[in-house]
């Protein structure tokens, strides 16, 4: 991956061509919209139309990675270009230190979700959004993050995508339990937000195992109890929780030996994050189920 590779590259560069490399990777990765010190990364798709209404859809990244490290591993913008919608990544806290989303109960959890609230207004101040196909999806603690935002601006929030999320709270503290529809990716090597659950060397708090949170999710959308399982591919499976309420599907693909990886997106260090599988597409799937989900009457 270009991005985290220059960064890896800088370490054991001479002094002058390390500050070449990294004029341009600021070049590269610098973000083109602020509110606040909040910074946030756009992409409007060539053919968009003011006249007519637009999908839009929020991506946020890792914990350490920043709004141009999510677009790539993510490859949004590709998705976004066949299928005309908007696509922005947020950044998250950046203090003094990496970049994170604060998906705890400090009170850094409703700064960041007042930041994607205003976020959310000014661009539909400058685009014709449309109010019933806004999604939000994120990587490791991004996706963390959407969890957050289901649970905080379920009013705004259509649907939501995570991708071997690093979720920490607790299905209890969501504030609402309105239905919100959830696909979610991946894998069962993934070490830094383990699929079977527990600590890992990201923190010592334990996640929950993939299977019981996404069943929690599907009781909290009240779908019918009993789940569908399909193979999508040799290394792909598939479980759909289905009647849900208002039509709020949940699903599950489990990538057998993925990474802490964004499947069918640009693969990170193989040594550091495990394997990126290409047997599927999370973007265009995701896009896919957003697409079948807008905002209704909860």
């Amino acid at each position: 991956m270009r991005v985290l590779g220059t960064v890896l590259a800088l370490i054991g560069l001479p002094a002058a061509l390390a500050l070449a490399e990294a004029v341009s990777f600021y070049a590269a990765n610098r973000s083109n919209g602020t509110i606040g010190d909040r910074e946030y990364l756009l992409h409007v798709p060539p053919r968009y139309d003011r006249s007519k209404p637009t999908p839009l859809v929020i991506s946020m990244h890792g914990a350490g990675l920043w709004p141009a490290a999510q677009m790539e591993i993510s490859r949004w913008n590709e998705v976004a270009d066949r299928h005309g919608f908007i696509v922005v990544y947020p950044a998250g806290t950046k203090g003094s230190g990496p970049r994170v989303w604060h998906v705890d109960r400090g009170p850094g959890l409703m700064r960041d979700v007042k930041f994607i609230g205003a976020l959310i207004d000014e661009l539909a101040a400058r685009y014709n959004i449309d109010p019933k196909r806004i999604y939000a999806d994120g990587l490791s603690n991004g996706g963390g993050m959407a969890f957050v935002l289901s649970c905080t601006l379920s009013d705004r929030i259509a649907a939501v995508g995570t991708v071997g999320a690093a979720q920490l709270l607790p299905f209890s503290w969501c504030p609402d339990r309105r239905p919100v529809p959830m696909i979610n990716f991946h894998g069962t090597d993934d070490r830094a937000a383990p699929y079977k659950g527990g600590a890992s060397w990201v923190t010592s708090e334990p996640f929950p195992g993939v299977l019981a949170w996404t069943r929690e999710w599907a009781r909290r959308n009240r779908c019918a109890p009993n789940a569908s399982d399909s193979a999508v591919a040799e290394d792909v499976t598939r479980r759909a929780y289905r009647g849900c309420a208002g039509d709020a599907d949940v699903v599950l693909y489990t990538v057998q030996g993925g990474g802490h990886t964004w499947p069918g997106g640009t693969p990170m260090p193989e040594w550091f994050v495990g394997r990126t599988s290409d047997s599927i597409d999370a973007s265009s799937l995701m896009w896919e189920f957003f697409r079948q989900h807008p905002l209704v009457s909860r």
